[in-house]
């Protein structure tokens, strides 16, 4: 199968190219990715050597970069996926996860190859009680949530008009190596490393069903290859945790793994002004992945967090020129003026 991955060079899409040629050597997988500030080749730099893999750098917005690629299928990890930044500017958000998924859509529909698009829970709001299932009503509540939503109810719309084989993933928010510093777990753990303060958004208490990102990637691969087209899989780890715990138990183990003391680094916490449209409880129910295809993640949160740690501890080099660089400022203009009230 010739696999083309879009957005592979982040943080789940280069999780999952690793994954996929280590379950499918046979496998030729196509990474097309516009290396935008949160794309990084690094991520996949032991890939270079292997006559199964090529980059491409091209933008899923322009059609004429993807009109060259020869592929049997697609898997869309491709988007703009800050919540805060689609605050500051939604149309980033809009031009990529809604028009750019309907550029891959339409070459998957005169192509009539399969289309994987991954999704996230946060389409379905929030809720205080309960758990989303696939049929629960869409509810976006912030712009970045809002255009996966519109690239849902657009893939929704080929399967239904088209007949164009798709299957839709929702899943909940994912952790471990090779994530950006602007979200929650590496930046707390990077502050906590640099004896910098760890924004905490309101209360703290906001509620988040954590995966580990390779969990989350072998889901993916099973819905490519066991999933019944026309559905939509919600993937989750039954892990629910409020972000002050999830925090805390970090600080806990760097304190361990980095012979610290524990008190400081929780001293560290600084709770700041709440995020616009900050939705409380996230809550995924993962029954029909499980009934149907019989995936179960299989790092727990406890086990998933210590080697998450351990990689960015191990792994100074690729944070570094990170901080280093672009994000730095944006840290500055968006946590600092929160940091200040």
């Amino acid at each position: 199968m010739k696999l083309l991955v879009t957005g592979g060079a982040g943080f789940i899409g280069s999780n999952y190219i690793k994954y996929a040629l280590s379950a499918h050597p046979d496998y030729h997988v196509i990474n097309l990715d516009k290396l935008t500030y949160a794309g990084n080749l690094e991520n996949l730099k032991d890939m270079g050597s292997s006559s199964n893999y090529t980059f491409i750098k091209g933008d899923i917005c322009d059609r004429k970069a993807l009109d060259g690629i020869e592929f049997d299928a697609i898997v869309n990890f491709a988007a703009e996926s800050h919540v805060d930044r689609s605050i500051l500017d939604a149309s980033p958000f809009l031009q990529t996860n809604v028009i750019g998924t309907h550029n891959l859509l339409e070459i998957a529909r005169q192509r009539g190859c399969f289309f994987l698009h991954v999704s996230t829970d946060e389409v379905y709001g929030s809720t205080d009680k309960g758990f989303f299932r696939e049929d629960s009503p869409l509810l976006p509540n912030s712009p970045y949530a809002a255009s996966k939503a519109s690239s849902d109810m657009i893939v929704r719309a080929y399967i239904e008009t088209y007949k164009l084989k798709a299957i839709i993933t929702r899943c909940s928010n994912n952790y471990g190596p090779y994530q950006f510093p602007e979200k929650l777990f590496p930046l707390v753990i990077l502050n906590a490393i640099n004896k910098k303060p760890i924004p905490v958004y309101g209360d703290g208490m906001n509620v988040r069903d954590w995966i580990y990102v390779i969990d989350h990637c072998k889901a993916v691969d099973m819905v490519l290859h066991k999933g019944v087209s026309g559905g939509i899989y919600n993937i989750g780890a039954r892990n629910e945790r409020a972000n002050i715990e999830a925090i805390k138990l970090m600080l806990k183990k760097i304190a361990v793994l980095l012979n610290q003391n524990e008190d400081e680094l929780i001293g560290l916490i600084t709770f700041v002004k709440d995020r616009e449209g900050h939705d409380r409880r996230y809550a995924i129910d993962p029954s029909k992945i499980e009934r149907e295809l019989g995936w179960r993640p299989e790092i727990s949160f406890d086990e998933g967090i210590t080697k998450t740690i351990e990689w960015y501890i191990s792994n100074k080099q690729w944070w570094q020129r990170i901080i280093s660089g672009e994000y730095v400022q944006y840290y500055k203009s968006w946590y600092g003026e929160r940091l200040k009230t």
